[in-house]
């Protein structure tokens, strides 16, 4: 039995030493050697024979030194392919690609997560307890977090949405693909337009987002995802004045892999992923390959067409990349990504509720133009319509006779060059990027009202270029510095185009009480109300440019070993351009029925006294003006309707009823049509924007580094149109300091992150209450007009505390956890819009919210992720237990800009869960994973009479495994 106790240790060297040279395992090997050298004591222990034991002595002592020179070789190694940007370190903190946010925090130490492993190596039992998975977030400066590649696949969490949950103080806007966008510290959730910059920057392999769009699709193959806080920008990449989202997706590498994965659930959702790549020719040009597919039907049907699911998934993603390392100081890495088109039911999923019949005043609500008024008429009660206000509009159903899906596709390229040339490090990234989007929405019922309504992004397109040079570590400083471009367009075909379409019923939908009384009493009078809008297309189209260059720099100061300071500074120059105009794309069945002009631009049409003011109403006589009487044009159009919907030879012959009912058609049309304007140029946005940041940083000891933190960071100004009048956002500027703890504690079974931050943003930008100069000029009454539209809150103060980490001191068991009390409010916003419960005769175009809380700032979030895996053995073979969940909480928060007292999401909870098993070198795996476990229905946003509901409780079964 003695003698066997060195063939054992023998032979489990040989194997250990083999799996590090495999798998290039810094840390196996030093566990190597650290067993070689516990077996040389071990074996004298044991008192096998002196012979016996010197021959093992001696091969073990020989084997301990061809391990350590092993592995300051796999150092050596390790080191290289960092300095071309081919790795991330495990250890410390890894240099950042060209473009990308640092590397704030090391990946999963070992492929298992179980607590402990024990072999029993015949009279010996060997233990090894594992790393914890933040251990150097304690040395980085600034609050951040780091969500890993198996927190987001232990269930199947594959968007912005899912990591959001994952991560402390941010969140993602509801919305479809074109909506998207992210809030960190509760700011910055409510999405704008295209003609603004993201305030979260959203980073993918190393290249920013201009726009929030790109990153609204399936993540797949991920390495990890970082969140980074408060304004960034002096290491390089596009600035953001809140903070940044970096998704690393695995990089090619010289070891041959495969991986694959396949799920099925409910409402027929398959999810397909397969990733692997390796050697082309051995170190020099390597290869990856990854494909995801998500099909599937949604969990609403639509009553109209059941064909048609919302919340359905039809996603196919691809991407292939390739690693070329001709010399040992450089390399090139080319990627390639596509998501072609895809066709989603997102927009129209909306459950109504009845219209409150008093506003917030008190006076009645007369309801004159809600849907429960509108369909008690007999246009929509009459015949084999067989639909009701009560049963089906108000229904938590979809019934949706105009709704298309939503179109998306997208495509990408990036091409990273490093060179390691002595002491620096250099770094080139060149990156594209293009979205497509289209929207056709429904207004709501089965009714032919609403057509070819919604948005089109035609074509955005980006491209951007980084160039950097980076630093070795050194006694006194280290430093990376670059300049940075980015040009993204929004200038293709239509531009951004959003559309109005009417059907043959909008005519007696949009009719208010006294037009349809007059219309729907004969059959001249219907045909003039329906096609008074029927065909008529309106179009606003936007051609937007931005670009953006910047230099840039951030240094670290080592004042003393423990002692640090980072100092950093960024100059970006914006240029903002913005044109368009809003016109009818399509005249429909009524053209004759056009006024003669709006704001300038001809339509053709002839001049009565018809208005659609309700006060109004009822001195419409339909009688032409005087200058109409004048126009030979206009009386030709004006005989033209005579003839057409009376079947008399001249406008003089109809009677003054007939002529009454020609204006109220007139008067419903007209206030369709709105405010057109021919193409326009906005006031371009120009200026150079600094950023810097200043940070000192002080290790107390090993396991803890206390650091402050001093962010400024500025976004650019909005060049846009408000009814054809330029109207210019200034720019955002966000000034934000916090104190911070990093520490491990309990043997570092415990990495415990927190912050105390706060934050000033002046002038916000975010929805406002603006002059409307058409309509003020237009009615020219004395009195002052205001609309909506994108502006600045003059100042808003954020104030709270983080928290983020990973407790590992229970056996097999992981958890990670974050949370955040955030208290983000107005201080200073005198010109907010009214909500729409303040729509009382004579309320005041706009009021004051200071000290409010901004809309989806809630004040308290918080998550815990444990995760347990048990080695078993079962079915003949090594193999690990395990299951594992994630609970968001989230406090009340108002889903509103407007901040209506209607719109408050109650606080909630929502658990996802996963359980399975799987083989230990993870050959196979099998997983039961339930999103919403508990099935959580608080709406998504709520309106004084609708909501969005959330996506119910879904189970499914996951098989996943390595080739």
């Amino acid at each position: 039995m003695k003698s066997n106790i060195g063939d054992v240790f023998s032979a489990a060297l040989v194997r250990q030493a083999v799996i590090s040279r495999e798998i290039g395992s810094r840390r196996k090997l030093s566990s190597s050697i650290a067993i070689a050298i516990t077996s040389v004591s071990m074996l004298s222990a044991v008192g096998v024979q002196a012979a016996d034991t010197k021959k093992s002595v001696e091969e073990l002592q020989a084997e301990v030194e061809r391990l350590t020179q092993e592995l300051e070789a796999s150092k050596k190694r390790e080191q290289d392919l960092i300095s071309k940007g081919v790795a991330a370190t495990p250890d410390d903190t890894a240099p950042a690609a060209a473009g990308e946010a640092p590397v704030e925090a090391v990946a999963e130490t070992e492929a298992e997560p179980e607590q402990e492993e024990t072999k029993d190596l015949g009279e010996v039992v060997v233990r090894r307890t594992r790393a914890v998975k933040y251990a150097k977030l304690k040395d980085v400066p600034s609050s951040s977090s780091i969500v890993t590649a198996k927190d987001l696949a232990r269930e199947q969490t594959l968007d912005l949405g899912g990591i959001t949950k994952r991560a402390a103080n941010v969140s993602r806007n509801t919305g479809n693909s074109r909506t998207y966008g992210l809030s960190i510290r509760g700011v910055g959730r409510v999405g704008i337009a295209e003609a603004s910059d993201p305030s979260v920057n959203t980073i993918i392999d190393g290249v920013s987002s201009g726009y929030n769009g790109l990153a609204s699709f399936d993540f797949y193959d991920v390495e990890d995802v970082q969140v980074l806080r408060g304004p960034q920008g002096t290491q390089g990449g596009k600035n953001s004045v809140l903070g940044a989202v970096s998704i690393r997706n695995r990089r090619p590498t010289f070891t041959p892999e495969a991986n694959w994965g396949l799920s099925y659930g409910e409402w027929n959702r398959v999810v397909g992923d397969v990733a692997g790549g390796g050697a082309v020719i051995d170190d020099l040009l390597a290869w990856r390959g990854s494909l995801h597919v998500d099909k599937g039907d949604g969990w609403v049907i639509n009553e109209y067409n059941h064909d048609q699911t919302w919340h359905n998934r039809d996603r196919v993603s691809g991407r292939l990349q390739a690693l070329l390392t001709p010399t040992d100081n450089f390399s090139a890495l080319v990627k390639v990504e596509a998501q072609p088109r895809g066709a989603e039911f997102y927009n129209g999923l909306t459950y109504r509720t009845p219209t409150p019949n008093r506003w917030a005043d008190g006076s009645v609500n007369p309801l004159r133009t809600d849907a429960s008024t509108r369909l008690a008429r007999r246009w929509f009660t009459e015949g084999i319509r067989n639909y009701s206000y009560e049963g089906d509009y108000l229904a938590e159903k979809v019934n949706l006779n105009a709704q298309q899906p939503l179109i998306t596709y997208t495509t990408g390229a990036n091409v990273q060059l490093d060179w390691q040339l002595g002491d620096f490090h250099l770094a080139s990234i060149t990156g594209f990027n293009d979205y497509h989007f289209n929207a056709r929405n429904d207004e709501g019922t089965p009714f032919d009202i609403s057509l070819n309504g919604g948005g089109k992004v035609d074509r955005y397109e980006q491209i951007s270029q980084e160039f950097r040079v980076s630093s070795k570590y050194s006694d006194l400083v280290d430093y990376t510095a670059g300049l940075w471009y980015m040009q993204n367009r929004h200038d293709f075909g239509q531009g951004i185009n959003s559309n109005n379409g009417w059907g043959a019923d909008a005519g007696a939908w949009f009719a208010n009480p006294t037009q349809y009384a007059a219309l729907d009493v004969d059959g001249n009078g219907r045909y003039l109300m329906e096609n008074s809008l029927k065909g008529m297309e309106r179009g606003v189209s936007q051609n937007i440019v931005n670009r953006s260059s910047a230099i840039f720099g951030q240094a670290n100061w080592h004042v003393t070993d423990p002692f640090t300071i980072t100092t950093g500074l960024r100059f970006t120059n914006e240029w903002r351009r913005n044109s368009g105009h809003q016109l009818l794309q399509k005249q429909g069945f009524g053209q004759e029925l056009n006024p003669v002009e709006v704001n300038g631009v001809k339509l053709g049409g002839f001049a009565t006294n018809a208005v659609n003011a309700d006060n109004n109403e009822a001195g419409i006589s339909g009688e032409l003006t005087a200058a109409a009487l004048a126009d030979p044009n206009q009386v030709a159009v004006a005989n033209s309707v005579a003839q057409k919907y009376f079947g008399k030879n001249t406008y003089a012959e109809l009677s003054a009823t007939e002529k009454r009912q020609v204006g109220h058609a007139q008067a419903i049309r007209r206030g369709q049509i709105g405010v057109l304007w021919h193409e326009t140029i906005a006031e371009p946005f120009k200026a150079n924007q600094p950023s810097f940041v200043l940070s000192p940083s002080y290790k107390i000891n090993d396991q803890m580094t206390t650091y402050f933190s001093y962010q400024y960071g500025e976004k650019a100004g909005i060049s846009q149109l408000v009814n054809g009048v330029s109207n210019l956002a200034r720019p955002e500027k966000n000034n934000s300091i916090e104190l911070g703890l990093k520490t491990e504690l309990f043997d570092r079974t415990l990495s415990f992150n927190t912050d105390v931050f706060l934050s000033y943003i002046k002038d916000y930008q975010q929805e406002v209450s603006v002059l409307d100069s058409y309509t003020t000029n237009l009615l020219d009454d004395g009195n002052l007009y205001y609309t909506t539209a994108n502006g600045n809150a003059a100042e808003v103060r954020v104030i709270g505390v983080e928290i983020d980490g990973q407790y590992s001191g229970i056996p097999y068991t992981t958890i990670n956890f974050s949370g955040a009390f955030n208290d983000a409010i107005y201080t200073d916003f005198k010109n907010a819009a009214q909500p729409v419960e303040n729509g009382f005769t004579g309320a005041a175009p706009y009021r004051d919210v200071t000290g409010q809380r901004l809309a989806g700032a809630a004040q308290f979030t918080f998550n815990i992720a444990p995760e347990v895996r048990v080695p078993v053995s079962v079915l003949g073979g090594e193999n690990v237990f395990h299951t594992s969940f994630n609970t968001y909480f989230t406090s009340k928060y108002n889903s509103d800009v407007n901040l209506s007292s209607y719109a408050w999401i109650p606080a909630n909870t929502t658990t996802d869960f996963a359980i399975g098993m799987g083989r230990r070198d993870n050959l196979f795996d099998l997983n039961l994973v339930v999103k919403n476990l508990f099935n959580n229905q608080t709406p998504q946003s709520i309106t004084w009479n609708s909501f969005v509901p959330s996506e119910p409780r879904w189970f499914g079964v996951v098989v996943s495994g390595k080739l």
